[in-house]
């Protein structure tokens, strides 16, 4: 079972993570979503193609772009389509 934690509320918790470069992708219907809202920040990978960001709010804190998901990623990471990931301090126990 992996678990996402940030600023002491667990973020995301599953036992179905796909694990890529070393982090934890967990699938949406794991994710607790009131604590996200859309970021407009993107970015690319050559591999996986094109991130999306949200912002985790929690308490009356943000932490800007701190979870990504590749809603229509690229063949090569299709197991990761609709999963997202966390850096920025969250921290990920598994």
């Amino acid at each position: 079972m992996a678990k996402a934690v940030w600023n002491g509320v667990v973020l995301a918790e599953s036992d179905r993570t796909v694990m890529v470069e070393g982090n934890h992708y967990f699938p949406m219907d794991a994710v607790n979503d009131e604590y996200f809202t859309e970021s407009p920040s993107t970015s690319r990978c050559p591999w996986k193609g094109k991130a999306n960001y949200f912002d985790v709010v929690v308490n009356g804190a943000t932490n800007k772009s701190a979870a990504w998901v590749y809603r229509d990623p690229k063949p090569a990471a299709s197991d990761i389509k609709a999963h997202v990931a966390f850096w920025r301090g969250v921290k990920v126990e598994a």
